[in-house]
């Protein structure tokens, strides 16, 4: 159950002082390709003014927040008492509008909070606060989840539109989206607010109703930020991306007009939501996604191996690119191996559709293999867990039979649903030294292409962990499910990558103020230097190898081809019929002007 996420560069960045640090996701666009657009105001004291927030007010009610981070120098000491108490808790970070699921990133930014919020509790709060950031000329940000590594869900002087509280969840035995009747055939379906956490669909759907949704691996990503980004879960092999099962959303648009988005209606709109990036061509207040038959078994299987020497390793990982290859690579298996250091292998594998004996049978020749090669020393042995799929997200369930996979919402009286793997424990609040991905396309696997991936990632290795996210990409997943995913904006290359390799390191928590932060300069420019030398390796086992938006380097050059290939031009043409200001204005998004 262990999402482990790592990172890049191969460039020697500036380091930054921490008390001069800034939010690069906050600075002023100068104009747009897309069309007239006055250059934002940062708010003030003085701008807007006491009257023009008056008006908002009375739009909005109390849902206008004067923000404040709980770590400022005149926070009141109970905020930030219960901050530090809370620190490690993701539920809490993302119930509060001042702050942020990652502190910020070594020479990018800092999470910095808005000076006001408007808390949406519905549509027409949305279209208030979007009109009033468009009339005063002020940058407009968006925040659901705020699990963005690149700082994309804050920026300091502001205004934010925080959707948390869009929490609805309805179920559809017969779902049709509108302008679609006679064209589609009902299906079942979901439809989520843009506020849910992934948590929240998988209790509503899985929990509650034994059906299925594909959405993301952590539990505390929020639901539109991830569909926006293209979206991978643990059995994203098997159903697919969350944006290819996208049906219908309710969309804000840069006008303050509220539009419904689908393969029928505003199809290109619809078309770049799925996968175009989050906060570039509206705000999304409801999303709809299909649901799936609920298979019977969800299992996974874990195991660590160390080698003796670098000769043993580099054999080891020929022997697991085979093994994957020929038994892995299909829909039944999600997750990732780590390549980790002191020469080690790590597997956090997981399944579906298998029983566990059928597990442990597919794994019994790696485990022959390694029986005939006693020098590896196996850490923890290879072993397969099984449970009805009904229960995969169930926290009761696993509070009482295995809690130790599992960290809860410690807060009195946070939803019994709430639970957080144990393993993603490590993202809550970390500050990110580098980050970088690298889709592995399929072709890899092939017999005689080995030896070229294999020499590739042991040397990645020698500089830095690798993770290999089989889960996010598509090479061996169904037809129809690969088909899906052509069909969004994302990188093309994701339907015939095998796996996201993805490289990174990070540091603890370091929110502005925060008592006891400390930033290691040293370290983060040595980790930038591992990452970037780790990464080369596997960038030249092909030509113009793409990047995960949502896990990706902040500086990364090509970002366009990168996140959407040949999709961008399209995606381009996209915004400038539905934001030709470039009101929505984002670092790396579409159209962006944002350093």
């Amino acid at each position: 159950m262990r999402r482990r996420t790592l990172l890049k560069a191969g460039l020697v960045l500036p380091f930054v002082p921490y008390a001069l640090a800034f939010n690069r996701s906050a600075l002023a666009w100068t104009g747009s390709s897309h069309g007239a657009a006055a250059a934002p105001r940062a708010i003030d004291a003085t701008w807007p003014a006491t009257d023009q927030w008056e008006r908002l007010r009375k739009q909005v009610g109390d849902r206008l927040l004067k923000l404040q981070s709980p770590f400022a120098a005149d926070a009141p000491k109970a905020a930030r008492a219960e901050a530090i108490a809370h620190l490690g808790n993701p539920f809490y970070l993302g119930d509060q509008p001042a702050l942020t699921q990652t502190s910020g990133w070594f020479g990018a930014w800092t999470s910095q909070p808005s000076p006001y919020a408007v808390a949406a509790e519905s549509t027409a709060d949305v279209v208030a606060a979007v009109n009033f950031a468009r009339e005063q000329r002020l940058r407009l940000v968006v925040k659901g989840g705020g699990h963005s590594y690149q700082g994309t869900s804050n920026a300091a002087a502001s205004l934010l539109v925080w959707t948390r509280r869009l929490r609805q969840i309805t179920l559809h035995d017969d779902f049709v989206g509108q302008g679609c009747s006679g064209k589609h055939a009902p299906q079942h379906a979901v439809s989520l607010g843009a506020g849910c956490l992934w948590i929240d669909a998988y209790d509503a759907v899985t929990t509650q109703a034994a059906r299925y949704v594909q959405g993301g691996g952590c539990t505390t990503v929020g639901v539109a930020g991830l569909i926006q980004s293209g979206g991978f879960g643990s059995f994203s092999k098997a159903f697919g991306t969350a944006a290819s099962n996208l049906i219908e959303a309710e969309v804000v648009t840069a006008d303050g007009k509220v539009l419904i988005a689908n393969a029928c209606t505003n199809a290109d709109l619809f078309w770049g939501l799925k996968g175009g990036g989050g906060g570039s061509l509206g705000i999304i207040t409801r999303v709809t996604l299909r649901t799936f038959d609920l298979p019977d078994i969800f299992g996974g299987v874990g195991g660590h191996i160390k080698a003796p020497d670098e000769a043993s390793f580099q054999a080891l990982i020929a022997q697991t690119v085979r093994f994957y290859a020929e038994a892995l690579c299909n829909p039944h298996w999600g997750e990732q191996m780590s390549l980790r250091e002191g020469n080690t292998l790590a597997i956090s594998m997981v399944f579906q559709g298998l029983s566990k004996e059928e597990a442990e049978a597919t794994w019994a020749p790696f485990k022959d293999w390694l029986a005939r090669h006693p020098a590896y020393v196996i850490v923890e042995p290879i072993a397969a867990l099984a449970i009805s799929a009904r229960h995969f997200w169930d926290a009761t369930f696993f509070r009482e039979h295995a809690p130790r996979f599992i960290a809860d919402d410690d807060r009195e009286g946070a939803p019994p649903s709430h639970m957080v793997w144990a393993g993603d424990r490590g993202q809550v609040g970390w500050y990110i030294h580098a980050y970088q991905s690298v889709w592995l396309p399929g072709n890899l696997l092939a017999t005689d292409q080995q030896v070229r991936l294999v020499k590739a990632l042991f040397e990645a290795s020698q500089h830095e962990d690798v993770g290999l996210h089989f889960n996010k990409g598509l090479f061996g997943a169904p037809d129809d499910a690969r088909a899906r995913a052509r069909d969004t904006a994302t990188n093309p290359q994701v339907a015939d990558a095998f796996a996201l390799a993805i490289v990174g390191t990070s540091g603890a928590p370091a929110f502005p103020g925060m008592p006891g932060a400390k930033i290691d300069a040293d370290k983060a420019r040595r980790d930038v230097d591992n990452v970037g030398r780790a990464t080369a390796p596997l960038r030249g086992l092909g030509t113009g190898l793409g990047s995960y938006v949502s896990e990706s380097d902040y500086f990364l050059a090509d970002w366009q081809h990168a996140f959407w290939g040949v999709n961008h031009t399209r995606l381009v043409s996209v915004k400038r019929r539905y934001d030709p200001t470039n009101l929505f204005n984002v670092h790396h998004g579409v159209g962006s002007t944002v350093d």
